[in-house]
């Protein structure tokens, strides 16, 4: 047994462990600890110096070597005066070939050798498998693919949080691989910058399976995708919400609208000139502004021309299509790259509340089952599901935040400020994968809303480099740390592969 260290004091949940001398210990790094029909593993999440001379002894000799006054300091013995220390903590102990949360603590004195690939034979493979990475110990690679239950992972949400840089994109462009040939799934992602389709470069497009399973629609689509047009019909009162700001005389204005006009409110609004028995032609001429500058409607002489997205005569059907793919377990890709934000937040409104109106109809008559798990990709979350959009009440997104899961629909959130997501919102996102976030308050944000306790893991979270990340999730029995291959070489890999041929591979079932 290759020893690196040994237990020498502290505590459960905080134990303290002298390095061996000619051994290197990380943060983050996997140890294992040998016991009678167990074995348990533990995560540095803290390093320090340790020594037997006093400090003022140490300052002094320090000084001395500084100034001249001696060649070395051989004298001080390093391999046994002076050592390194590590804190750590139990994440799960194996009994046979199941996993537990740790209950008891180690042997006084144990030693600890560096995790190996067999020490990880309890992972299994999931039913439904995402793919994410590989498992790391501190920076080293191991050869174990993490695969998540899917179903489970999708359906109870997911959070993605990290500063910029730290390989978000690249994250999610590998889970989008992953999850697109998987019946058990379909995928609507909003994409505000238009990099998960792939127009000029290596994403989703290049996947053996797009031509079948992945649907693109954009305001200027190249050739073989879909155009993004919203026809004003589909439009109601409601998807305003979040995208502009509408008084409650306002509210009620486009209301009455809708229920004497139905399809055509819109139109009869914007032409309207006539005050009414509720409402007042102030009222009219607001709302008529508020509208044709966020749908870039003009009117000249009673005659409507519209100057974006929203039109009078296409996409009528677009809602009805979107679903139909999502009910075929497609990805379905919205690039709102040239949207202005309330325009972006309005299109993305439109599709989710028709999309959850009608899985609600599916559960009512009894056909939920038959359909995949939806994954809704929120690009900047905050925007929609955020403190202050959320005081104005709630929407869509945070309804499904709430209450998804038993609808078959869940929401992927992206951000790298989680703590402007309220608390109530980030407790029902109970996947969270966390790569590298400087700013201590946000890291706290996710520590406190972990489904595993990251208490001693906020100096890991921060030192978490490009591609590393942890995963957190009341899925897995402890909070997993994997490394995410660069997508580019993982869809090479995968392309020269035969798609139809099953690769054997492990993944994570306690």
């Amino acid at each position: 047994m290759n020893i690196v260290g040994q237990i020498i004091a502290g505590g459960f949940g905080d134990l303290l462990i002298r390095q061996k001398s000619n051994e290197q210990l990380e943060l983050g790094e996997l140890l294992v600890t040998d016991d009678i029909n167990q074995y348990t593993i533990f995560q540095i999440y803290d390093l320090k110096y340790g020594s037997q001379i006093a400090k003022e002894s140490l300052e002094m000799m320090s000084g001395m070597n500084l100034e001249g006054y001696g060649e070395s300091l051989d004298f001080l013995d390093p391999n046994l005066r002076t050592y390194i220390l590590a804190r750590a903590r139990s994440v799960v102990t194996i009994r046979k070939t199941n996993a537990h949360t740790p209950k008891t603590l180690p042997s006084f004195f144990a030693h600890l050798r560096k995790i190996t690939k067999e020490d990880l034979s309890f992972i299994q493979k999931p039913a439904y498998p995402l793919y994410l990475g590989n498992i790391r110990s501190g920076s080293k690679l191991m050869p174990i693919d993490i695969f998540l239950d899917g179903q489970n992972v999708f359906s109870h949400h997911i959070l993605l949080a990290a500063t910029t840089g730290r390989g978000k994109s690249n994250l999610l462009k590998t889970l989008l691989w992953s999850a697109l040939d998987q019946p058990y799934c379909a995928n609507l992602v909003f994409d505000p910058h238009d990099e998960y389709y792939g127009r000029n470069e290596l994403v989703l497009k290049d996947h053996p399976k797009s031509r079948e399973l992945l649907e693109y629609y954009s305001p200027e689509p190249p050739a073989g995708t879909k155009t993004l047009k919203i026809n004003l019909s589909i439009l109601k009162p409601w998807h305003f919400e979040g995208a502009i700001e509408f008084s409650d005389a306002q509210k009620d204005l486009m209301y009455t609208f809708y229920n004497n006009f139905h399809l055509e409110w819109i139109e009869n609004l914007i032409i309207s000139q006539d005050e009414g028995e509720f409402y007042r032609k102030e009222t009219i001429n607001v709302v008529k502004r508020k509208l044709m500058r966020l749908l870039s409607i003009s009117v000249a002489e009673d005659e409507i021309t519209c100057n974006s997205i929203f039109d009078q005569t296409a996409g009528a059907t677009i809602t009805d299509d979107i679903i139909r793919s999502l009910d075929q377990s497609k990805t379905v890709i919205i690039d709102t790259s040239a949207l202005s934000s309330a325009i972006e937040i309005l299109v993305s409104s439109i599709i989710t509340t028709e999309l959850f109106s009608k899985y609600k109809k599916y559960r009512k008559d009894g056909t939920l089952n038959t359909k995949p798990i939806i994954n809704i990709v929120l690009e900047e979350a905050p925007r929609v599901i955020g403190k202050e959009v959320l005081q104005k009440g709630p929407n869509v997104f945070s309804s499904i935040a709430r209450e998804g899961r038993k609808f078959n629909i869940g929401l992927t959130a992206i951000t790298q400020l989680p703590s402007l997501i309220p608390k109530e919102i980030l407790a029902n996102l109970n996947t969270k994968i966390i790569m590298g976030i400087e700013m201590q308050q946000e890291r706290e944000a996710i520590i406190s809303s972990a489904a595993q306790d990251l208490t001693s893991d906020d100096r890991n979270i921060a030192s978490l480099d490009k591609g590393e990340a942890i995963i957190s999730s009341t899925f897995t029995k402890f909070a997993i740390p994997i490394k995410v291959p660069f997508f580019d070489d993982f869809a090479k890999t995968q392309i020269k592969n035969n798609p139809k041929e099953k690769k054997a591979f492990t993944g994570i079932k306690f």
